[in-house]
């Protein structure tokens, strides 16, 4: 994927408002933890109150012992039971709203465009909407909260600083400004190789996805070693970029903290000295002591915090990336209805494209052509021709740069894309098998099938003997990409679930091209059932497809250059003859 564009550094808190109206759906969860958070923060400050009643007063009487201890058991309690349910609002709070987030990323993720995912890596998506996401779990459920405690904790400490000594509060006052220099100093160099660390820590997740998604092909190379020492060389890139991160989190939080703490021993010392002379009682001064304490530990905490948020500003900063990305396959404001049911009549009308990544070659150029209702029509061709990419404009996955394709009469860029592809079922070359059941693969054609309609689809598609031999049957798991299956039998579980979909208009991308010789003649018997009455576009090499294609279609660099059927092509020579004379003579 593109590396990603950098953050702005001037507002990093600022990217984490787009948490918001996510928070918004939880108002509920959100005002109880404010709540929960003013009765703790109050226990809090009330507690060095208590304890300077104590020193004052409660060594005169019993009753006063027994008063004084009392008060200070019912604010420790009081502290327990709101520093609970704070915590208990505030983390669910987190899961929500992180729930929220991932399933808000991942729809908008399955809505974008083809172009989009060719210029990606899925390990990087995974990586953001995983890790990332969990980043801003950790701010909401903790740092958020320990932020806006730790603010308010330093705010009711400095006012009762000034209630208690006015003069040892403004020697208290003099520590705050060294303390946010460092962190105001160091959040922009936090900011930075937090998210560079993000980013090596999604390189080491794109590698692992890419090797453990083709574990066969890097144990049949032998590659075990040269896969391990990659996934080493970009964990060992991870833990430099974040000893980087952890350096200067810890290099702040240590200034900040020795700076507060140096300002506290200072005032103490002075304070000390007033009680000697008489100005200050020793409960006064524990309780400025005990405030100036929570006060410190406070802004130390904040200085904590402060890095915590740089650091999910770059995760969020990253999701937001993801979220502001637009598909350029865009619904229409006014949508044309299909006829009811579809016909089948596809035209193309000089159709050019250029996919993003390659924008000086043209996968189709000038290309014009027309199927009728019904008609099955065979494209053939060397590699590159354009072939595939003529599926690729019919399913709408790009919008031709010049031209238009016309379903029914109806330029598909009027119709809503998902009503577009349920007229169409498509069985590509490299079938795609869930790791879920064998009948809920076959099921993704037509989720509302019966089990009878899913064993019908079968039994059309040659599949039932294997699928019934499985432990479970039709309930069993087929593993991740069908691991369990051989490549013909994922083939024909495929082409079940295309004929279970039952579409109008069908696309076979060299559909028998994984089966051996028996298992094709059974299957094509099946296609040739399914594509009675439907319109078919077959990418194919296998002569039994072509030959009882109505028609076929020559391509060769995304333009026609020749069409008939089998015998008149082999007459006129040229590109046909020499395939044929290559691949269709055996």
């Amino acid at each position: 994927m593109n590396s990603p564009s950098p953050v702005p550094s001037k507002a990093p808190i600022g990217t984490l408002r787009a948490l918001w109206p996510f928070i918004q759906q939880h108002l509920g969860l959100f005002s109880a933890w404010l709540v929960a958070l003013a009765c703790s923060s109050t226990a809090t400050l009330s507690l060095p109150v208590a304890f300077r009643q104590m020193i004052d007063h409660g060594f005169q009487s019993g009753a006063n012992i027994d008063r004084t201890f009392g008060f200070v058991l019912v604010v420790i309690v009081a502290l327990a039971l709101a520093t609970a349910a704070r915590y208990f609002f505030v983390t669910l709070l987190g899961e929500k709203v992180v729930a929220d987030l991932r399933t808000r990323l991942y729809a908008h993720l399955l809505g974008l465009d083809a172009g989009f995912y060719d210029r990606s890596r899925s390990g990087e998506l995974v990586s953001r909407l995983t890790a990332d996401a969990e980043l801003l779990r950790s701010v909401i459920a903790s740092s958020m909260s320990v932020a806006l405690r730790s603010s308010v904790t330093v705010i009711g400490s400095m006012v009762m600083l000034f209630v208690t000594s006015p003069k040892l509060a403004a020697w208290a006052l003099l520590g705050i400004p060294l303390a946010v220099a460092p962190i105001v100093i160091g959040a922009r160099r936090i900011q930075k190789v937090s998210r560079a660390s993000q980013d090596r820590i999604a390189d080491a997740n794109t590698l692992a996805t890419e090797a453990l998604g083709a574990v066969r092909t890097v144990q049949a190379h032998s590659r075990e070693g040269y896969e391990r020492s990659r996934y080493a060389q970009a964990m060992a890139s991870a833990v430099a970029t974040a000893r980087k991160r952890i350096g200067a989190q810890a290099t702040v939080t240590a200034i900040a903290i020795s700076l507060i703490f140096g300002a506290v021993i200072l005032v103490l010392w002075s304070g000390a000295h007033d009680v000697i002379n008489g100005q200050l009682s020793a409960g006064a001064l524990g309780q400025f002591v005990m405030y100036a304490m929570i006060g410190g530990g406070s802004v130390g905490a904040l200085a904590e915090v402060w890095n915590e948020l740089q650091k999910a500003a770059g995760g969020m900063g990253r999701i937001h990336e993801l979220l502001q990305e637009h598909s350029s396959i865009t619904a229409p404001t006014q949508p044309q209805r299909l006829p009811t049911p579809v016909r089948g009549a596809i035209v193309f009308e000089n159709v050019s494209f250029h996919y993003p990544q390659r924008p000086d070659a043209a996968a189709l150029e000038g290309f014009t052509l027309r199927v009728n209702p019904g008609e099955t029509v065979a494209l053939v061709g060397p590699s590159g021709a354009g072939k595939s990419t003529v599926f690729t404009m019919l399913l709408r996955f790009h919008d031709p740069q010049q031209g238009r394709l016309l379903l029914d009469g109806i330029d598909i860029r009027n119709v809503q894309p998902d009503l577009l592809r349920e007229a169409i079922a498509l069985v590509p070359q490299a079938p795609v098998i869930f790791a879920t059941s064998a009948a809920d693969n076959i099921r993704y054609g037509k989720l509302d099938a019966s089990d009878a309609q899913v064993r019908h689809a079968a039994q059309l598609a040659e599949a039932t003997d294997f699928l019934d031999a499985l432990p479970e049957g039709f309930a069993s798991e087929l593993g991740e990409r069908g691991a369990r299956l051989s490549g013909g039998q994922q083939q024909r579980v495929a082409i079940a679930r295309a004929l279970l979909k039952d579409a109008p208009i069908l696309l076979l991308d060299e559909a028998t091209s994984a089966l051996d010789a028996q298992s094709e003649r059974a299957v094509q018997h099946a296609l040739e059932h399914l594509m009675t009455g439907r319109t078919t576009l077959v990418v194919a090499h296998r002569l039994a497809t072509v030959l009882k294609a109505d028609r076929i279609v020559v391509m060769d660099h995304g333009r026609i250059v020749a069409e008939g059927t089998h015998s008149e092509l082999l007459t006129q020579g040229g590109l046909y003859a020499e395939l044929a004379k290559l691949q269709f003579l055996d």
